[in-house]
């Protein structure tokens, strides 16, 4: 089934709670939500009352989750502010004149009486960032209360990594569509005192997408305690499949895999095991091993330019189309030319790899992840 986004589904939510009716028609869709979400969603939505009393966060969930989150945590992908503090920025009358009369893409809720949207802003300008101060926060305990019960650090840090990381790494940190699941990580899992999470939280990691934080010592430590919290949530959940383990990628036979590496899959022509190969079970492992095997990203192309003089300039492939080719020589210079007036050729190592795809038996494939695997 086609995943759903999560604005669709709180949208309908929003519509079935005008006509519960509609749950039912909605069923098949809300079972794509993510594991754990759809409880906090239907809480949010038919349960305010026992989860919240506070009226302003009663209002907030009903008319403002929906775009700025469930813990006030904005969307700065989508361009949608994050609520957090707002009390530091913006009186309480300020906010009730924005709630009034819209600003910029937000629309005006005119129709909400006057009372409503004063306990709206009331609560905005009061309400800090620890997550009991969220409208859903009731029943986000409730729906984890099979887990192991979080420090007030680990709370907080988890309003934190609502605002900071779950765009990538999924909002219980069991990864996303871009980051990695962080209650599996080896970096994570082995860091006890949190040393190592704080390096990577203050200066990102270099060739991934993971950026640097200005974040306090303080503020780190409660992601940190949120995190080690995650993971026990995680280990309780017994039964429950969250992915692919490392254990269902080790079924292949080594020997058979090193001889389909230097043999028929011609993996030696271009990789060496103690060469660009050496400690890459170390780096990667799992899936995010496999996925690399089958299709490495960000392989870089050679191009070689054969100039009208016979000249040969030779680089890293930065840039063609049908009327150009760009390259980046050893100096780190950019050099270009008009295809029509030069002659190049192209060496892409990926190509290699997907010409493999069309060959590849599923014998193939485990014996030589098996085979990858005890690279170390």
């Amino acid at each position: 089934m086609k995943r759903v986004k999560r604005y669709q589904i709180v949208a309908l939510l929003a519509v079935a709670a005008a006509a519960p009716a509609v749950v039912a028609a909605i069923q098949p869709t809300l079972q794509g939500a993510w594991p754990g979400e759809l409880p906090l969603l239907q809480a949010t939505h038919q349960g305010n009352a026992q989860a919240e009393t506070n009226p302003g966060a009663m209002s907030y969930a009903n008319h403002c989750a929906m775009c700025h989150g469930d813990h006030r945590q904005g969307n700065p992908a989508a361009s949608i502010p994050s609520l957090i503090n707002v009390g530091q920025k913006l009186t309480a009358a300020q906010v009730a004149q924005i709630v009034h009369n819209g600003r910029g893409r937000m629309p005006p809720f005119g129709s909400l009486p006057d009372q409503e949207v004063q306990a709206i802003a009331a609560w905005l300008t009061k309400a800090q960032t620890s997550t009991t101060a969220s409208p859903v926060a009731g029943a986000a305990a409730a729906a984890s209360s099979a887990q192991p019960e979080q420090s007030a650090a680990a709370q907080v840090g988890g309003a934190l990594f609502q605002q900071n990381c779950a765009f990538c790494h999924g909002r219980d940190a069991e990864g996303g569509e871009e980051g990695p699941d962080l209650t599996r990580s080896k970096l994570v899992l082995t860091d006890a005192s949190g040393e190592k999470i704080s390096t990577v939280i203050h200066e990102g990691r270099a060739g991934t997408r993971m950026p640097a934080f200005n974040l306090s010592a303080a503020e780190t430590q409660d992601i940190i305690a949120f995190l080690h919290a995650r993971i026990l949530a995680a280990a309780s959940q017994q039964g429950k499949r969250r992915g692919v383990d490392v254990s269902d990628l080790q079924t292949g036979n080594v020997d058979e895999g090193k001889a389909y590496f230097n043999g028929v899959g011609g993996c030696s022509k271009c990789h060496s095991p103690t060469g660009d190969l050496a400690g890459v079970a170390s780096r990667y492992e799992g899936l995010q091993l496999e996925e690399r095997m089958l299709y490495p990203r960000n392989a870089k192309s050679t191009v070689t330019v054969t100039l009208a003089s016979g000249e040969k300039v030779t680089g890293t492939l930065a840039y063609q189309d049908e009327f150009t080719i760009g390259l980046v020589d050893k100096s780190g210079q950019y050099h270009s030319w008009d295809t029509s007036r030069i002659h190049y050729s192209v060496d892409s190592p990926v190509d290699a790899h997907v010409e493999l795809f069309s060959k590849y038996t599923d014998a193939d494939i485990h014996n030589l992840m098996a085979y990858i695997q005890t690279l170390h």
